[in-house]
């Protein structure tokens, strides 16, 4: 039982402190699922380092993405050739132009009170 109680103990202050931290965000940045998340994250994280402290030694624990499978391709990339000669589809906007224009849209957006999350909405 006393050997439960560290981790225990580091895991309900990791709570308090990342329920502290998130509650000091504005609503307008998180919303409380998202501050949740957050939380959530932290404590991961947390007990990732105690998991890496504890290792009997290096190697024991190996951080990263794992190995490919022999089943996945070597490269996946995103191809909207079959867009362009089953549909027609040309873009009639480069790509930094859409993102800058969508980009303005959003904030203009939510000044407005016009999407969910602007602080605004239900009127």
């Amino acid at each position: 039982m006393t050997e439960l109680l560290f981790p225990i103990t580091i895991f309900v202050l990791a709570i308090l402190v990342g329920f502290e931290v998130i509650s000091k965000v504005p609503a307008t940045l998180h919303t409380p699922l998202m501050s949740g998340a957050n939380s959530i994250h932290g404590i991961v994280l947390v007990g990732a380092m105690l998991i890496a402290a504890e290792a009997d030694g290096p190697g024991r624990v190996r951080f990263g993405a794992l190995p490919a499978r022999p089943e996945e391709p070597a490269v996946i990339a995103g191809d909207v050739q079959r867009l362009a000669t089953e549909v027609g589809f040309r873009p009639t906007v480069a790509l930094e132009q859409g993102i800058r224009e969508t980009v303005v849209w959003t904030r203009a957006a939510m000044r407005a009170g016009e999407l969910p999350g602007s602080g605004q909405e239900g009127g």
